[in-house]
């Protein structure tokens, strides 16, 4: 078992309260509504501890209103936190940006079990950067690049890459194929469009109808045993958008524990991990206008 005591974290969270008050008196009542899986009397013990406040400012009480779009910082705490025993590494930084590789199983962020055993923590840790911001995420299962702003004065040109559509993120993933598509000529490619909505639970998401929202490009290129490598391009940047695309071909990334089927929760099982890399990233730099590329060195489970 990979278990470390009860565990804090080191930086505090942040969230930005919705611009429309849906009922909640306070900021209490907001959490406890917003947290729902989040014992009331938690928020209570964190509240009286002083380990809520206002970005900057002065921490709250139970009795502090709610107040639209005020940015709100508190600690999170776990009673366990899983290790993950897999390296990350650092592929690229300048004055700017910061480029890593993450393993699978390890999330970008602070979220669910994890607080400090996150990539961001571990990257703060290395280089003594506290304000590193991710530029963009990828799940927990998913291994590859992520990119890192280190600099608040150029970030926004970073964050304008992604929203604008100017970065290329290419990914490789393995899944089974058909005996028909196992035979047809090499290499194969879909342009998919499908519109993407939050499903139950609210952790996944699911293809309905309307008006496509998600873009992708995927090919095969390789068949071995039945297993294929794919490459895949998003051109929009849904949740779970790559996996959602690639159950529609009737081919779920092996080792998917959402898609098609949500399997039980084990956070300390790292037998099976996603057969899905960030495998690289391209862009044009907004500051140097130098042409960059990057390339992870990670490789997926099953070799072909």
């Amino acid at each position: 078992m990979f278990y470390k005591p009860m565990t804090i974290a080191k930086h505090a969270s942040e969230i930005t309260l919705p611009a429309q008050n849906q009922g909640w008196p306070t900021v209490f009542a907001f959490l406890c509504a917003y947290f729902s899986r989040i014992a009331p009397d938690v928020w209570q013990a964190r509240i009286q501890a002083g380990k809520v406040f206002w970005y900057q400012g002065e921490p709250i009480t139970e009795q502090t209103p709610f107040l639209p779009s005020r940015r709100l910082c508190y600690y999170r705490e776990v009673a366990v936190e899983p290790k993950i025993p897999f390296a990350h590494r650092i592929v690229y930084q300048d004055e700017h940006i910061l480029i890593a590789d993450k393993p699978h199983f390890l999330p970008v962020t602070p979220g669910g079990d994890f607080v400090n055993e996150c990539l961001l923590q571990r990257l703060k840790n290395d280089t003594g950067l506290t304000a590193l911001v991710p530029v963009h995420r990828l799940d927990r299962d998913t291994a590859g690049l992520v990119l890192f702003s280190k600099n608040a004065e150029s970030r926004a040109a970073y964050y304008q890459l992604f929203s604008q559509g100017q970065i290329v993120k290419t990914y490789q993933a393995l899944a089974r194929v058909d005996n028909d598509m196992a035979a047809s000529p090499l290499p194969m490619q879909w342009q998919l469009s499908n519109r993407i909505e939050k499903a139950e639970p609210r952790f996944l998401n699911a293809i309905v109808a309307g008006e496509p929202n998600a873009y992708s490009t995927i090919a095969l290129l390789h068949v071995r045993k039945g297993i294929g490598l794919f490459r895949l391009t998003p051109h929009t940047g849904k949740t779970h958008q790559l996996r959602l695309h690639m159950q529609s071909l009737g081919c779920p990334i092996l080792h998917d524990a959402y898609y098609p089927e949500l399997k039980p929760k084990n956070s300390s099982d790292f037998s099976q991990p996603l057969q899905l890399l960030a495998a690289a990233l391209s862009f044009t730099d907004p500051l140097s206008g130098a042409v960059q590329q990057f390339h992870s060195a990670l490789q997926l489970q099953m070799a072909l």
